[in-house]
């Protein structure tokens, strides 16, 4: 690293974003970089989810760092332990588990003369001059707040904490919630018990996915050919930007009405009984909720030992789930997939600004920032997965290098030792969320349901813009909105 000035440098979480930001540091020159990381191991979302039939929504050869192909995947849309195998073997490959303090929950990061001092669960950590988070969204579970939760005598637990060595097979277990987990549990799970119940509040709109084996020629190929896994990974992440992503965001009309078709038809060509269909067809839009992706939700929940239950559940008591109906759904096991509180960031963590506000005070209406990266008050904070980043638009590992990407330019220009402190202008944070607000009506986003993507103001949280803009906005900083000292 060319400059004066020797940064030293913490990174919140040891997840998919953390590790690449701790890379591309390295990588910069930065050498006294720590990352605090609140679990004992790696591996944040894909660590937490162990759940039977956890798999990733984007494919194998589109979710992956830039830098780091892969050719071993073994199915289509990879499965959770795959991916957190490779972010393990990256760790190792990069030597990065020398930088990370596991078990280490940060608890307060405060601006203090000129640098920000942390305190840790072990204590204070010092004063550092940039700090990144990459806390991500999926950690913190949501529990549904359902009179009697605590009476069960069975075993009961959130997806995102699911029971080690706990054995499934031939018992009655009872799923709450509809969304990507829940389905992909159901095909998982319903081969295997005595008899599964599914509690659905809400329908979803479900695309077909071409999951399948990848074939063992196709990963020697890729082996020998780096040029043509190359070209899967650009393809893919074009076919999903330029005709998934443009579509939600009102950008591609034409990919939208066929999406729409292939949901329907997916549906009407699955399920044969009507009265299941028809309690299986959302009121809302395609794209309005995220979308689920599943090779075998229709046909696991057809099965003779699989219901659909869609009378509201009223309490829960010692043998199992009392429905509004008065009947008593007897089970051995209740399991809660009922996703996260995607809003709450880098919380319970308190971090305290420029003028003695903290995070929670200045997000106290929704939590907004500039370019979803920065935010003005917090010189010098950087965050990857920031208010309205593109959580449900683009691959994940796409949208988190280019936000640090854009990160690591404002951390090298406090390098160069001529200036100490960057924040955005409040009128520059204040332009971007007028122009977020004008936007998003022509989403899907907006046309009427209940998500993870609004918060509890009723702010939509999402990049309302296509990939084309996001990654022109994260290529260069402008400097003119920006504070430096």
């Amino acid at each position: 690293m060319t400059g004066a000035r020797q940064l030293r440098l913490a990174v919140i979480g040891a997840g998919a974003s953390g590790l690449m930001a701790l890379i591309r540091l390295r990588e910069a020159g930065f050498q006294d970089v720590t990352i605090y990381e609140k679990a004992e191991t790696l591996g944040g979302t894909w660590r937490d989810n162990r759940y039977p039939g956890v798999t990733c929504d984007v494919p194998s050869h589109g979710y992956r760092y830039s830098f780091e192909p892969n050719a071993e995947w073994s199915r289509v849309c990879a499965p959770g332990d795959e991916i957190l195998d490779y972010l393990k073997n990256v760790a190792r490959k990069y030597d990065l588990e020398r930088s990370i303090r596991f078990g280490e929950e940060v608890s307060s990061a405060r601006w203090c003369d000129g640098r920000w001092e942390i305190e840790t669960t072990s204590g204070p950590q010092g004063a550092f001059d940039a700090v990144v988070t990459a806390t991500g969204v999926l950690h913190h579970p949501n529990y549904p707040d359902i009179p009697g939760i605590d009476t069960f005598e069975g075993d009961a637990f959130h997806t995102a904490r699911w029971k080690d060595g706990l054995s499934l097979k031939g018992k009655r277990v009872g799923v709450i919630g509809t969304g990507s987990t829940a389905t992909q549990i159901t095909g998982a799970l319903v081969p295997e018990v005595a008899h599964y119940a599914l509690f659905q509040r809400t329908a979803q709109w479900i695309a077909p996915l071409p999951q399948g084996p990848i074939p063992e020629e196709q990963k020697a190929l890729f082996r020998e050919r780096p040029d043509l896994l190359q070209a899967e990974y650009e393809r893919i992440s074009h076919e999903n930007n330029s005709k998934f992503a443009a579509a939600i965001v009102g950008a591609n009309p034409r990919a939208y009405e066929k999406l729409v078709q292939v949901c329907r038809d997916y549906l009407e060509t699955s399920v044969r009984d009507p009265e299941l269909r028809a309690k299986l067809t959302p009121t809302y839009a395609v794209g309005c909720k995220r979308l689920i992706l599943s090779e075998n939700f229709y046909e696991a929940i057809q099965h003779p030992n699989a219901e659909l239950v869609t009378d509201r559940i009223e309490r829960i008591e010692e043998r199992g789930i009392r429905t509004a109906d008065g009947r008593l759904h007897e089970l051995d096991v209740i399991v809660f997939a009922t996703g996260f509180d995607t809003h709450k960031l880098m919380r319970p963590m308190e971090a305290r600004g420029q003028d003695g506000r903290t995070l929670d005070e200045v997000w106290a209406e929704g939590n907004q920032g500039y370019l979803a990266v920065t935010v003005p008050g917090f010189p010098n904070w950087f965050m990857i997965g920031g208010p309205n980043s593109p959580i449900g638009n683009f691959s994940w590992l796409l949208t988190a290098e280019n936000q640090f990407g854009y990160a690591l330019k404002l951390i090298q220009r406090l390098a160069r030792g001529n200036v100490s402190e960057i924040a955005p202008k409040r009128e520059a944070s204040r332009r971007f969320n007028e122009q977020i607000r004008e936007a998003l009506p022509g989403t899907v986003w907006a046309t009427g349901c209940s998500s993870w993507y609004i918060d509890r103001h009723g702010n939509i949280a999402s990049w309302p813009w296509t990939f084309e803009k996001f990654e022109a906005d994260m290529s260069e900083p402008q400097w003119d909105d920006f504070e430096m000292a």
